[in-house]
């Protein structure tokens, strides 16, 4: 019983996850939006009637939802063409020197701009390494990711050049903790990072050696 349990704990949790986080991603780009365009459906009579087991207010939000995403990729798509264009280079740069002058505004645009560099542009190397640390003390180790280089400030007041280290947290790897070690302290893993996190979720049944069975 209690492995049956496991198994479809396993299969469930990841599910869960992965309509949580799509459901709360759909519902913050469509929320702007949404009166405007269900508004708009009431008007037109293209959703009076229901369809299978959806009730036709559930039609019109559900519709509208999906009107939005594909509006908002679409615009995306024809953003991303549009930038490729010097004029609209230059407006860019333009906006971007007066966004970061602007106090309190600049804090966070600058800190967005880096974050979403980082992880799509810059280094594509980051999180790719999986390691073994030390936590939460001496002699008890976890799966981390490493990230890069610690800030040089960091390694200066400690003394050795530190690293950033990603610490996932079981079951739900979209949280967790981020320390810094020494070099010394790392121990590096021979080990895909999709492996490390299916590990995590699994909250250790699945392992390379013990891969789950189908």
């Amino acid at each position: 019983m209690k492995k049956y349990f496991i198994t479809g704990m396993v299969i469930l949790l990841p599910l869960a996850v992965t309509i949580a986080i799509i459901a709360f991603i759909v519902n913050f780009l469509t929320l702007p939006f949404i009166g405007m365009v269900t508004d708009f459906l009431r008007n037109t009579g293209i959703a009076n009637r229901g369809f299978l087991f959806l009730t036709p207010e559930q039609l019109i939000r559900y519709g509208s939802q999906l009107i939005i995403i594909l509006g908002i990729f679409l615009f995306t798509i024809i953003l991303g063409m549009i930038a490729r264009w010097f004029l609209f280079k230059s407006l860019i740069s333009l906006s971007d020197r007066i966004l970061h002058r602007i106090p309190l505004v600049n804090k966070v645009y600058k800190t967005t701009q880096e974050i979403i560099k980082t992880l799509f542009v810059t280094d594509k190397t980051s999180f790719q390494q999986v390691v073994m640390v030390p936590f939460p003390k001496e002699g008890s180790y976890v799966l981390g990711l490493i990230s890069r280089e610690s800030p040089q400030t960091c390694s200066d007041a400690a003394g050795k050049k530190l690293f950033s280290v990603l610490i996932p947290t079981t079951p739900n790897p979209t949280t967790g903790f981020l320390l810094m070690y020494g070099e010394d302290e790392i121990k590096y893993l021979d080990m895909k990072p999709e492996t490390a996190i299916k590990y995590i979720v699994s909250c250790g049944v699945i392992t390379p050696e013990h891969p789950v069975k189908t």
